[in-house]
């Protein structure tokens, strides 16, 4: 394999293959580990050439099927909440992404990774593990964070907090994902990926009405008290909590239109008051719609 310097700055190697260009923040990190901030794009078929530093990825909203085909090997997941990708620095393959997701990365430099996994293995070298869609909730929820305060990283209280949870995601790579030591697949269990597209799909088309537990499972063909299990056995999530999250994705593209009005987003996500949809919002973003609208 040819030395990092070989390989392509990763943002740039993945805007060339998406529909749109990570939004990386302007900060960088010790060891210039970057951050992006919770953002999609499209489906995806094409062919990703190894990049500097490793990319780790987890995901929002809707689920989607994905596979990356590295020679003769296939992995394959989906694009839940709660799982993580991992593309290790240098290495290749073909992507297939059934569907439009989204996503948080954070890009780290292996130099970082080192320095990490020193401090657990007595300095022997750390390689990761290429993962796909891997439930690991842990990993997920540090990533959560750090795309939340991704843009705030120049002001010195968030980027000590964006430093030390980042800290805390590499050690969780290297126990967890590395040739130190790996994390087994959990077994299958709750829905199945069709169910969960069914109802996924089913939300997004009703985000302006009334959604009920019941005619959730009715899609699922389970028993209400069966299909919530099921559901955050699958996902990592409440069916609530995916519907709210479902409806605040929404708004936030839909705030990127300055002619709507906050009230008539509002409402077209499924909330009669501004109060109640501005309280959702900052719940989930950290800010209200008005603020977010502003730092467009």
């Amino acid at each position: 394999m040819s030395s990092a310097a070989a390989f392509g700055y990763a943002p740039d190697a993945l805007a060339r293959i998406l529909d749109r260009a990570p939004p990386v923040a302007d900060a960088a990190l010790r060891g210039d580990t970057r951050l992006t901030a919770p953002w999609g794009h499209g489906e995806l078929h094409d062919y990703l050439h190894g990049m500097q530093g490793h990319v780790i990825i987890t995901y929002y909203g809707e689920p989607q099927d994905i596979v990356w085909r590295v020679g003769k090997e296939r992995l394959a997941g989906a694009t839940r909440s709660g799982t993580i990708t991992i593309i290790p620095e240098g290495h290749e393959g073909r992507w297939d992404i059934a569907g439009p997701i989204g996503v948080s990365h954070v890009f780290l430099s292996h130099e970082r990774l080192a320095a990490s996994a020193e401090q657990l293995n007595g300095g022997r070298p750390v390689e990761l593990l290429g993962r796909v869609g891997f439930e690991d909730p842990v990993a997920a929820r540090v990533m959560e964070l750090l795309g939340r305060d991704a843009a705030a990283a120049t002001d010195p209280a968030a980027r000590l907090f964006v430093e030390q949870a980042t800290d805390l995601l590499v050690t969780q790579l290297v126990r967890g994902h590395s040739s130190f030591g790996a994390i087994e697949p959990p077994a299958r269990r709750g829905l199945a990926d069709w169910q969960v597209r069914k109802v996924a799909g089913y939300m997004r088309e009703h985000l302006d009405e009334p959604i009920g537990l019941d005619e959730l499972a009715a899609l699922a063909g389970l028993s209400r008290f069966h299909f919530c299990t099921a559901f955050r056995q699958a996902t990592g999530s409440t069916p609530h909590a995916w519907l709210v999250n479902l409806r605040i994705e929404r708004a936030r593209q839909l705030l990127a239109h300055p002619e709507l009005p906050v009230t008539e987003i509002a409402l077209a996500v499924g909330y009669e008051t501004p109060s109640s949809f501005a309280a959702a919002f900052r719940k989930i973003t950290g800010v209200t719609p008005s603020a977010f609208r502003h730092q467009l």
